[in-house]
This record gives C-alpha cells, sequence and structure tokens, in this order.
C-alpha cells in the first residue's frame, strides 16, 4: 500500500488500492440505493434533529430491537473505516492523523447522506444516524487499519531485506570504464 515504487510491493499495493476503490465505488452505491429510494409509507415522521432521541426511541421499542437498529446504524458506514485508507494507500503515516481524516471522511459523507434524504419522500433527517454512522466509522478503523498496517509494514521490510541479501550475494562483475571525451574544437 506504499505510494512508492518499491520493488517487489508495487503491484501488490497498486492491485490493493484498485481492489478497495471498486469495493468503495460499490459500497457508496449500496448504501445511496438504500438510503436515497423513496419509500410508500402512509405518513412520515418529524425530523429528529436532538442528539440520542432517536436511539432512547428504539431501545423504547424493546431491547432487542433496539439493539438490531443500532447495529444497523453502526454498520451501514462502517466499511469506510477500511476502504478509505486502503484506497490511501500509505503504510506509514500517522495512526492518529489517519483516524481523524477518516472520521472527518465518514462525518461528510453522512451528512452529505441525511441532507439528500431531505428531498427524498418517506425518508427523514436523524441526526443519531449521523452519530452512530460516524461512530461505525471510527470503530471499524481503529479494530483493522493498525493491524493491517502494521503487517503491510512488516511484509514489505522482509521483502526489502531479502531482496538486498540476494543483491548482495550476487557476483560484480568489472566496474565499466568511460573513454574520455576531449574538449570540442
Amino acid at each position: 500500500m506504499q505510494r512508492q515504487g518499491s520493488s517487489g510491493g508495487g503491484n501488490t499495493a497498486l492491485r490493493i488500492r484498485v481492489i478497495a476503490g471498486g469495493l468503495l465505488v460499490a459500497h457508496l452505491a449500496f448504501v445511496a440505493w438504500l438510503t436515497l429510494r423513496p419509500l410508500d409509507v402512509p405518513w412520515v415522521l418529524p425530523p429528529n434533529l436532538r442528539p440520542f432521541a432517536g436511539i432512547e426511541a428504539d431501545l423504547a421499542l424493546g431491547w432487542q430491537e433496539g439493539v438490531r437498529r443500532i447495529t444497523e446504524g453502526l454498520a451501514l458506514l462502517a466499511p469506510l473505516g477500511v476502504l478509505l485508507p486502503a484506497v490511501h494507500g500509505r503504510i506509514a503515516v500517522s495512526p492518529l492523523a489517519s483516524l481523524v481524516r477518516t472520521v472527518a471522511a465518514g462525518v461528510l459523507i453522512s451528512m452529505g447522506i441525511e441532507l439528500l434524504q431531505t428531498g427524498v419522500p418517506g425518508q427523514v433527517v436523524d441526526v443519531d444516524s449521523v452519530l452512530l454512522n460516524t461512530t461505525g466509522v471510527a470503530l471499524a478503523h481503529s479494530a483493522v487499519v493498525p493491524a493491517a498496517r502494521h503487517w503491510l509494514r512488516r511484509r514489505t521490510e522482509r521483502a526489502h531485506r531479502t531482496t538486498t541479501a540476494l543483491k548482495e550475494e550476487a557476483p560484480q562483475g568489472r566496474t565499466p570504464t568511460i573513454p574520455r571525451v576531449g574538449i570540442a574544437p
């Protein structure tokens, strides 16, 4: 996942970035279809602009139903926590900076979805969706990305050491000489 062209890892890094990019586009298309399609409902609830009011209402429906709805909110954008850093493609980056960038992108995408839902029949704006989606992005990023970057760094260092050892073992021939060129008239 390095941007710099390393001897053996360049193709792997490019493959990871391309696959992650394709998965990112597919996931965002699925999220758009799921959240921005019109719903045929007899009435529409008013928008929820009070933080945690929707979560309280979900839990008031019963423990299982509340946990199911909260889990859905956490899981909707959670793959972005892994896919966005993978598309970015750097393995040597500050973990905190990566988390902040990824969470900021998750907030912007979630807020964009909520803004677009204002014009979709049957869809209701809910500030708790933004909170849950953002938390899901942060949890997925924290659970996967640091370990994956550590694994990739170790793999890259091991490949670099192997390549260096092979180059040192190879016999060296004569040093090439360049004929002298005089000053032109």
